[in-house]
């Protein structure tokens, strides 16, 4: 069976050329031996304009031709100007992935957060406007991962053993985590979102519903988490609660494999239909104009409200178990694209990792289990285009943390601190991530902290 990889790495062009060699190579292989089948591929590939109408091949042929005959997109020379706030902390090979991206025509403005490290498309941290186009991997391949938090006057459950057994037990039994994780029969999560019209819209998203049903109220791997703590209060603010501690629950996670087919498979469209180069291939974007455009925002909005949703069925179902209600609750995305007026036009912000900062807004912006993590509220600042970090940011790879940090060390200093790990593998560890207050002292003019979470439970997939 020949499949894409092998045709890759025999040269072949990403594109529609690929789906359709692998076609007729099936074709082929009921009469022709693997070998034979190869010959017939490298044939057409080797010069596609010779093989004739009629001809086996001739489709695979044309569509080669047809890529090969795209005009080239054309690229700036130099790098539209961006803004870079915590230059020291970020590191080098994130201003490259970040100027490739502002060698694109449609881009208009950028920034880099504090946080910022390599990522796809753009870096973790990264902020990019765009004309009339949205890029999905300039989105993410994880839609509307997002934050929320939830806060709640009833300390005893941090500080009494019955009612933190009970926290316990409810975090892990009203949770899901992991690739696969999901709630099936009776324990599926209800939402009005499972229901919505827009599933119909298009085959991708008919085809996800289902999918949408079993993971409702789950999270993802990776950074994903549910913490419980305490969050601290120094003065009045726009949460409206009075100054003092109060016992909160946070959640991370996006809109799981909705978010992730829906990305890949605008992410190939795109490719496939503009003719980049190698560098920049997954930087590709979809005018807005277009059907493929319109299909893709539709697509990404559903996946935001099914974060969203995602986030409310876990806060609510713990706050069932717990028998509490919230006094205010803070959400917001950080992997999405948003139509903004920005420097007095219409433009696609992407933020890929950055959260939304306009003047007056309330965000979330997590460290990492050994450090704090924070309520914030924007500064809308212009040159940012309104965004800021989402988080600490990693200092070091998952496949780094693993080799070089000690869960021996990990969990000491966790217990220094007080925090109790109910489940996390070790590419989560603190030390992966770079310090929260470092990160925040670098914008300062972007967002101020309103509101300081000390994380005393923390569960995350193992």
């Amino acid at each position: 069976m020949v499949n894409g990889k092998q045709l890759r790495k025999a040269g072949w062009p990403q594109g529609p050329c690929i789906g359709k060699a692998i076609a007729l190579s099936q074709q082929l292989k009921k009469r022709k031996k693997k070998a034979q089948v190869w010959d017939v591929l490298n044939a057409i590939l080797a010069d596609p304009d010779n093989i004739s109408e009629g001809h086996e091949g001739y489709d695979v042929a044309q569509s080669l031709i047809e890529m090969r005959d795209r005009e080239p997109v054309a690229l700036r020379q130099e790098p539209l100007h961006y803004d870079v706030w915590g230059r020291e902390l970020i590191p080098e090979n994130t201003f490259t992935q970040m100027n490739q991206a502002m060698q694109l025509e449609p881009v208009v403005g950028g920034a880099l957060m504090p946080d910022a490290h390599h990522g796809y498309g753009i870096p973790i941290g990264g902020v990019v406007a765009m004309e009339n186009a949205v890029a999905p991997y300039m989105v993410g391949v994880d839609i509307a991962c997002r934050m929320m938090m939830s806060i709640y006057p009833n300390m005893e459950f941090i500080s009494r053993n019955n009612e933190r057994e009970q926290l316990r037990r409810a975090m892990r039994s009203e949770t899901r985590f992991g690739l696969n994780a999901g709630f099936d029969g009776k324990d599926r999560r209800d939402s009005w979102l499972l229901d919505d019209h827009r599933w119909n819209a298009t085959p991708v998203l008919r085809s996800l519903q289902s999918k949408a049903v079993r993971q409702m109220g789950s999270s993802g791997g990776g950074n994903h988490f549910v913490d419980a703590g305490i969050l601290t209060i120094e003065e009045a603010s726009k949460l409206g609660l009075q100054p003092g501690t109060y016992f909160a629950i946070m959640s991370h996670s996006g809109s799981r494999g909705v978010g992730a087919t829906i990305a890949n498979h605008y992410s190939r469209l795109a490719m496939e239909g503009l003719n980049l180069p190698r560098s920049h291939r997954h930087l590709a974007w979809l005018d807005l104009d277009s059907e493929l455009g319109q299909e893709y925002w539709l697509s990404m909005q559903l996946a935001g409200d099914f974060a969203s949703e995602c986030h409310h069925a876990i806060h609510r179902t713990l706050g069932k178990e717990l028998g509490i209600e919230s006094l205010v609750e803070v959400e917001n995305h950080h992997n999405f694209a948003w139509k903004e007026t920005w420097q007095g036009k219409e433009v696609i912000v992407h933020r890929k990792g950055a959260t939304p900062a306009h003047q007056g807004a309330l965000g979330v912006v997590p460290g990492s289990q050994g450090h704090e993590s924070f309520i914030v509220e924007g500064l809308g600042s212009e040159d940012s285009l309104f965004s800021a970090s989402h988080g600490a940011g990693r200092q070091m790879s998952r496949k780094a943390a693993i080799q070089s940090l000690s869960p021996g060390e990990r969990n000491k200093t966790l217990e220094k601190l007080g925090v109790e790990l109910l489940g996390s593998s070790m590419d989560e560890a603190p030390g992966a991530y770079k310090n929260i207050r470092h990160v925040l002292a670098a914008q300062t003019d972007l967002v101020k902290p309103i509101a300081t979470f000390l994380p005393k439970l923390v569960l995350m997939a193992d």
